[in-house]
């Protein structure tokens, strides 16, 4: 049927009939009734059109930002699939759990004149990809087959490793934060530990450690979180994402807890390097997590 916009009011019509026959008269009255548009009246040409699209929010993929695309319309009701609804334009719907939804919009105008899209639209939470350190504590037989000397991952030098980023790290036996080994970075700052660590891009990470240093001569000790693998000190302050410089030296045989907070950026991998500077220092039990 089609739609009019009435310029002028309608009207109904009955056809009355009447029959001369002999002397008498019969009159017939059509027993229909019919409404017409009233003269002026023209089609409704835009009539509503329902559509949208649908997208998920940044923070929180389970919640879905809907943007009305219908046209001619000045009436929304959405059936969001879950037991939702709405009548914004815009709306947003959080949905209880992954999966396909289907979502109906109707979208009508004030002629009461209404059009009806409806889509599925799936909703999926990610999986975090949980990044970890080889030997982070530095014990023995922490690799496979319960391989391992408690330093393998954290080796510079040599085959697949950056070369001229500090020797080999020591191993300690005391003092240690935890289990039965530490690392041990010598006064004379010829070592140091390195280790490549895959990441997710543009993910937040915290890195967390624990060191001890000697309480003389004044020194301190740096973490840092390089952009890849780095194989060339000189190159280091180029690719720092973030660091943290300590400088604890109260008691030498307690540990002290120190942390870093950084994106990763446009990275796959981060590199954890750390250095001392002209005191005896220790380092201990690594962790890193989803920020």
């Amino acid at each position: 049927m089609k739609n009019y916009i009435n310029l002028s009011k309608s009207f109904s019509f009955s056809i009355v009939v009447v029959l001369l026959i002999g002397a008498g008269a019969l009159t017939l009255t059509s027993c229909t009734e019919e409404e017409i548009p009233a003269a002026g009246s023209i089609e409704d040409l835009t009539p509503p059109k329902a559509d949208f699209s649908s997208s998920a929010d940044n923070t929180d993929s389970k919640k879905i930002l809907f943007s009305n695309t219908s046209a001619s319309a000045t009436d929304y009701v959405w059936d969001f699939g879950d037991g939702n609804t709405s009548y914004d334009k815009n709306p947003t719907n959080l949905y209880p759990a992954e999966g396909t939804y289907s979502v109906t919009l109707v979208a009508s105008d004030k002629l009461n004149v209404s059009s009806t899209v409806t889509k599925d639209v799936t909703v999926t939470v990610p999986q975090l990809y949980e990044p970890f350190i080889l030997e982070p504590g530095f014990e023995d037989g922490m690799l496979e087959d319960g391989l391992g000397d408690g330093r393998d991952s954290w080796r510079t030098g040599g085959d697949d490793r950056p070369a001229g980023m500090g020797g080999v790290i020591q191993i300690t036996g005391s003092p240690v934060s935890f289990g039965d080994q530490g690392a041990k970075l010598p006064s004379d700052m010829t070592r140091a530990g390195y280790q490549l660590v895959t990441v997710i891009p543009d993910s937040d990470y915290k890195v967390s450690f624990y060191y001890t240093m000697k309480t003389t001569p004044v020194g301190s000790l740096t973490v840092y979180i390089l952009a890849g693998d780095v194989t060339n000190p000189a190159d280091v302050a180029a690719a720092t994402i973030a660091s943290v410089t300590v400088y604890d030296q109260s008691d030498d045989s307690a540990y002290v807890k120190e942390s870093i907070d950084f994106n990763s950026g446009s990275n796959t991998a981060i590199a954890i390097y750390f250095i001392n500077d002209a005191v005896e220092t220790r380092v201990d039990e690594f962790t890193i997590a989803n920020n």
